[in-house]
C-alpha cells in the first residue's frame, strides 16, 4: 500500500488599512507623552529659612515647588520669586517666614513688628533701629525663632557718676544702675550708700552718687575726778584739820564705734569703757577734841602819870581796831616759827580752813585771835602781825595751842 503525502496550505489575513491607522495613532500618542514628561520635570534648589534642599517637581511655577515640598505660606511671609511666577530648571526659590520681634526700653516701653530677616542685628536695621552704640540683652548675632523674639535695647544717655572724691560725666548705654557701676569698673561695698538703688533705670540728666561707709574702734581717754573724804582724828582740836592725801586723778578708757563717709565722721556710738586708773581720795582729817580756853591775860601795870597828871600814852585809837601786836620774849623768837606756819597753812598767810573755823599762818580761831588783842580775823591781818600775836599766845599758853604741829616749833 502506498501513502500518499499531501500539504496542507493555510491563509493568513492582511490587516486592513483601518487597522494600521489606528495603530499610527497610539504610537504617536505614546511618542508625545514621552516628550511632554520630559518638559515638565525640573529640579529646583528650595531655600526655607536658610536651610536649602534639592526639589524635584513635574511643573513649572513657584507654586509647583512649595506643593512638592509641602510648604505653606502667609501673607507676611516671603516668597522670591513670588507665587506663580515661573521657575527654571537649577533655579532657587527662597521662602522667609515672617516673626514677631519685641524690642523694649530699660523702662518697659516696647514696640513689637513683624520681620522676616534670621538674625537680631538684621532685623533691627531692617527696622531702623540698629543703633550700633546701644546695649542689647539679646547677641546681635542670635536667631530670631519662629517663634519670635523679645529684647530689651538701651541707647547711650549722659549721666553723672560721683564717687570716691571725682565727678565725672559720662555717656553710657547701660539700662541700669547696676550696670552703669559696672561698666565703670566701680564696686559698692556691703556699708557703702549708692543713690539711686542698684536696679533704678538709667536716664538722661541723671546722678548717680556712691558714698563709701567705714565703721573704726576709736578709744579716748577720759579723767575721774577724785573726791575728798573728811575723817575724824581726836588728836587734833576741833578748830584744826589736816590733809592726809592729796588725792589724783583716775583715768577712763572709752571706746566708741564710729561711722565715717567719705572720710568724714558722720556718727559715733559708746560700745564699752573701763578704768584703767582708779582715782585717790583726797583725805582730810578733822580734829575733835575740844581746846581749852586760854589763860586770861595778866592786868596791865597802873600807867605813872606825869606831873602835868595826864597819862604817859595816848588813848586808843578809834573802836574795832587791833591793839599793838605785843613784844615777844627773845627765847619765843628763836622758835622756828616758819616750820609752824608752813604744817599749819601751807605758809598761807590768807587761808581760811574748809569749815570756816580758822583762819592765817596759824590757823587763829576768831576768838583765840581777838583774846589775843587781833581785830576781826587773822586772815586780813599782815604776816608780820599774825607771828606777833602767836608768840604772845606761845607765851600765854605755850605749845599745846598747836597739838599736832607745835612741835616743829623746835625743829
Amino acid at each position: 500500500m502506498t501513502l500518499s503525502l499531501t500539504p496542507v496550505v493555510r491563509a493568513v489575513a492582511r490587516p486592513t488599512r483601518l487597522v494600521a491607522a489606528a495603530q499610527a495613532a497610539v504610537l504617536t500618542l505614546l511618542v508625545a507623552g514621552v516628550a511632554g514628561w520630559t518638559v515638565l520635570d525640573r529640579t529646583v534648589t528650595l531655600e526655607v529659612d536658610g536651610q536649602a534642599e534639592q526639589v524635584r517637581i513635574l511643573g513649572s511655577e513657584v507654586d509647583d515647588v512649595l506643593a512638592a515640598a509641602a510648604i505653606e505660606v502667609g501673607d507676611r511671609d516671603l516668597v522670591s520669586p513670588a507665587l506663580g511666577e515661573t521657575v527654571a530648571d537649577g533655579e532657587k526659590v527662597t521662602v522667609r517666614y515672617a516673626r514677631q520681634l519685641t524690642v523694649a526700653d530699660p523702662a518697659g516701653d516696647e514696640r513689637t513688628f513683624w520681620t522676616t530677616e534670621l538674625t537680631v542685628d538684621d532685623a533691627l536695621a531692617a527696622a531702623g533701629l540698629r543703633h550700633e552704640d546701644a546695649w542689647l540683652s539679646a547677641s546681635r548675632s542670635a536667631s530670631i525663632g519662629r517663634s519670635g523674639l523679645s529684647l530689651t535695647m538701651s541707647v547711650p544717655k549722659d549721666v553723672t557718676v560721683v564717687a570716691d572724691g571725682e565727678t565725672q560725666e559720662v555717656t553710657s548705654p547701660a539700662p541700669t544702675v547696676a550696670d552703669l557701676l559696672d561698666e565703670l569698673g566701680l564696686t559698692v561695698g556691703a556699708e557703702d550708700r549708692l543713690e539711686p538703688a542698684p536696679e533704678t533705670v538709667v536716664t538722661a540728666g541723671q546722678t548717680v552718687t556712691v558714698q563709701r561707709v567705714t565703721t573704726d574702734e576709736v578709744v579716748e581717754t577720759e579723767v575721774v575726778e577724785h573726791e575728798t573724804r573728811t575723817v575724824s582724828d581726836d588728836d587734833l582740836f576741833e578748830d584744826e584739820d589736816e590733809v592726809r592725801e592729796s588725792g589724783s586723778d583716775g583715768e577712763l578708757s572709752v571706746t566708741y564705734r564710729v561711722v565715717l563717709v567719705d572720710g568724714k565722721e558722720e556718727s559715733r556710738e559708746e560700745t564699752g569703757r573701763e578704768v584703767t586708773t582708779e582715782p585717790v581720795d583726797r583725805v582730810v582729817a578733822e580734829g575733835t577734841k575740844e581746846r581749852p580756853a586760854p589763860e586770861p591775860e595778866p592786868e596791865p601795870e597802873p600807867e605813872a602819870r606825869s606831873s602835868s597828871g595826864s597819862s604817859g600814852s595816848s588813848g586808843s585809837s578809834g573802836g574795832g581796831s587791833s591793839s599793838p601786836a605785843p613784844a615777844s620774849s627773845g627765847s619765843t623768837d628763836s622758835l622756828n616759827w616758819a616750820a609752824l606756819a608752813q604744817c599749819e597753812s601751807g605758809g598761807n598767810p590768807t587761808i581760811v580752813s574748809s569749815n570756816g573755823l580758822y583762819h592765817g599762818l596759824y590757823q587763829f580761831s576768831t576768838s583765840t585771835w581777838q583774846a589775843m588783842g587781833g581785830s576781826g580775823n587773822a586772815s586780813d591781818a599782815s604776816p608780820s602781825e599774825q607771828t606777833s600775836r602767836a608768840k604772845a599766845l606761845y607765851d600765854a599758853a605755850g605749845v599745846g595751842q598747836w597739838p599736832h604741829c607745835g612741835p616743829r616749833l623746835y625743829s
